[in-house]
């Protein structure tokens, strides 16, 4: 099987906040990586500060910035077409056969997503269970590792520690450049980030928490 990472989230940004120090990692090592990204994210409540987009404008808004933080990364994106805040709604069935279509396609090694039941938002949710079932309809022996993020405050106390834990220091720069890009809706956080180009050690909690991108191995019994 070729190394090739598929990234699978619902809205432009979760893969710069969630994962874009693991993304540089691989892209360091010379391994392709594809971000599905499930909506353009255009019922977000954030409009940028000052606001500069409306609820017309935003999904336009939006495309631009995923479009720049994938060059920054250096990935290719493909844009999934599915409607921001309805993705719970969508047949699972179906959009598990869109993802696994996808996913033949590429032929990954490795796919990351979200841990359902345990990503806060319903799209996170919805869209995480979606690309579990399509890895799980995969052939077993062209299945992909399957790497699940949960970020619920909680998590820990059930599904216990992550197996995998990537300190991504090294790759700070690189994903403070991503989430940057996405400015109507990191401009809340982006004067911290800005403060914390040298990184330490005993910066804020909330950024923190973005140093370490944490990931459990979803294993399928069949």
């Amino acid at each position: 099987m070729n190394k090739h990472l598929v990234v699978i989230y619902p809205h432009p940004d979760d893969e710069s906040f969630g994962a874009s120090g693991t993304i540089s990692k691989h892209r360091e090592e010379g391994i392709p990586v594809t971000y599905l990204c499930g909506t353009l994210g255009e019922m977000g409540r954030n409009m940028g500060n000052p606001t500069f987009a409306n609820r017309e404008t935003l999904s336009t808004f939006r495309k631009k910035e995923l479009l720049e933080a994938c060059e920054k990364l250096d990935i290719q994106v493909k844009m999934l077409g599915y409607r921001d805040k309805t993705l719970e709604f969508e047949p699972m069935h179906e959009v598990a056969a869109h993802l696994r279509e996808l996913l033949e396609e590429i032929q990954p090694h490795l796919v990351i997503t979200h841990y359902p039941g345990y990503a806060v938002h319903p799209d996170h949710d919805a869209l995480g269970a979606a690309a579990v079932e399509a890895v799980r309809l995969m052939e077993p022996e062209n299945r992909p590792e399957l790497w699940a993020q949960a970020i619920s405050n909680h998590h820990e106390e059930e599904l216990g520690k992550p197996d995998i834990t990537n300190d991504i220091k090294p790759y700070w720069e690189k994903k403070m450049a991503a989430i940057e890009t996405h400015l109507s809706q990191a401009h809340g956080m982006m004067t911290l980030m800005k403060n914390s180009k040298a990184f330490n050690e005993n910066m804020d909690e909330q950024l923190a928490r973005l140093r370490y991108e944490r990931f459990y191995k979803w294993t399928f019994n069949d």
